[in-house]
């Protein structure tokens, strides 16, 4: 009996409306790429789903996805209704479950390909077809932007798997891997005291990471979500996050539409991602 009322209330109310009660009821969730221990993220996250829950009046909860196939398969499902994570990301959303960019980081993504000083032999990126490359694992940006300057997959890269972009320098720097990926900014710490890398290319930047909300927020919603993000006030509520990824302190931006539209394309290659299939 509970069973067919339950049913029922889907068919009437349409799964959108029906998931959106239940956010309401349960809690709306909020979640980020899996890139620590519970405990970090949540030190970081977690202050972000307090301050929103008093500005909104709504639960709204922090959860920590424990691992990258769990975060993919949650994002791709659509359970996650406020998300912060990279532009390939939010574009993918935006066009594959309704997701609305609201609230960026400051600055540009810009990505190096860097090999050493004295590898004369690689001048250009099309040179590193089957040459080993140190980057971190995919669906990272970094080593995803890589993967598109080469179209034609079985003429791309080796990618060795490192855990942190400095990794990737050091194994370059040791002649374990012939060029690596990171961000530019990475780059340049790393290289400004003892100068041994060479820059083969520089990417293009592209628009920082972002806070996207889904369809179970209302449009009031998503307006006091922006609003409460770039109240200068909320510097000191999320101060863990800025510590982060905002050491600098600038002001948090208005997303838009237009920035993010065309980065979906980045994860075409990886596996759940696939718009066309949708």
């Amino acid at each position: 009996m509970i069973r067919a009322t339950f049913v029922k209330l889907i068919v009437l109310l349409g799964a959108t409306a029906f998931y959106t009660q239940l956010a309401q009821a349960q809690g709306f969730v909020f979640s980020a790429p899996p890139r620590g221990p519970v405990a970090k993220e949540s030190a970081v996250y977690k202050p972000i789903a307090d301050y929103l829950s008093a500005v909104l009046k709504k639960k709204v909860i922090y959860e920590h996805p424990g691992n990258w196939l769990t975060y993919q398969k949650e994002m791709q499902q659509g359970r996650y209704d406020l998300v912060f994570d990279g532009p390939h990301f939010v574009s993918w959303r935006m066009a594959a479950v309704q997701h609305e960019p609201l609230v960026k980081l400051p600055g540009k993504l810009a990505f190096t390909v860097i090999t050493r000083k004295d590898n004369t032999s690689i001048q250009k990126v099309e040179q590193l077809r089957g040459r080993t490359v140190c980057g971190l694992a995919p669906p990272n940006l970094a080593t995803l932007t890589l993967y598109s300057l080469f179209p034609n997959p079985a003429r791309q890269p080796i990618v060795k798997e490192v855990k942190s972009f400095p990794e990737a320098y050091k194994q370059t720097m040791k002649g374990k891997c012939t060029a690596a990926v990171m961000r530019d900014k990475m780059f340049f710490k790393l290289d400004k005291k003892n100068p041994r890398g060479r820059i083969i290319i520089h990417t293009k930047g592209i628009a920082n990471q972002a806070f996207s909300a889904g369809p179970r927020f209302s449009a009031e919603d998503k307006q006091r979500i922006v609003g409460a993000l770039l109240d200068p006030g909320a510097k000191q509520k999320m101060k863990a996050f800025h510590a982060r990824f905002n050491k600098k302190g600038k002001p948090l931006q208005r997303a838009t539409r237009e920035e993010y539209h065309a980065h979906a394309k980045l994860l075409k290659d990886v596996w759940g991602f696939d718009i066309a299939s949708r």
